[in-house]
């Protein structure tokens, strides 16, 4: 007793990774959904491209190019809708800022530092979205019922 096996400790790894990943599944859905609201003209990235997230140190980088590709993104499709919003590029301070965080949390010793801001600018970045991408909706509901 005590001695784990390499079954259990396969399993472990399992559901660590699960419960890593399942949060990150559905951030990148609302991420992938929010530019499927944004009318194809005003995209500046298409909404699969987001799960390029996924690869290993690439998704790192790659997470810059989401943040600006969706914060022009909805900056062009506000505008055109005529939606007052209080960011000038919807959602790109905070996630630029959660980018930088994630980047730094990969850096020994200083990752210490930086995974817990890097993890509650992401929820921050995560509900902003969501509630941009609400907004639309609701625009586009509006607009509908309106014609």
């Amino acid at each position: 007793m005590g001695n784990f096996g390499v079954t259990e400790i396969m399993m472990i790894l399992l559901v660590v990774f699960g419960i890593i990943l399942l949060p990150t599944i559905f951030y990148l859905i609302t991420l992938q959904n929010t530019l499927h609201q944004v009318k194809f003209e005003n995209r500046k990235m298409q909404p699969g491209q987001v799960w390029l997230c996924l690869i290993p140190l690439f998704g790192v980088i790659w997470q810059f190019f989401v943040v600006n590709g969706i914060a022009d993104s909805l900056r062009l499709e506000f505008q055109q809708r005529n939606i007052k919003v209080d960011e000038e590029r919807p959602g790109s301070g905070i996630g630029m800022a959660y980018c930088i965080l994630e980047c730094c949390s990969i850096i020994p010793f200083v990752g210490f530092l930086t995974s817990l801001p890097a993890f509650v600018c992401w929820i921050i970045y995560w509900v902003k979205i969501s509630n941009y991408k609400a907004t639309l909706q609701y625009s586009q509901t509006s607009q509908t019922v309106a014609n």
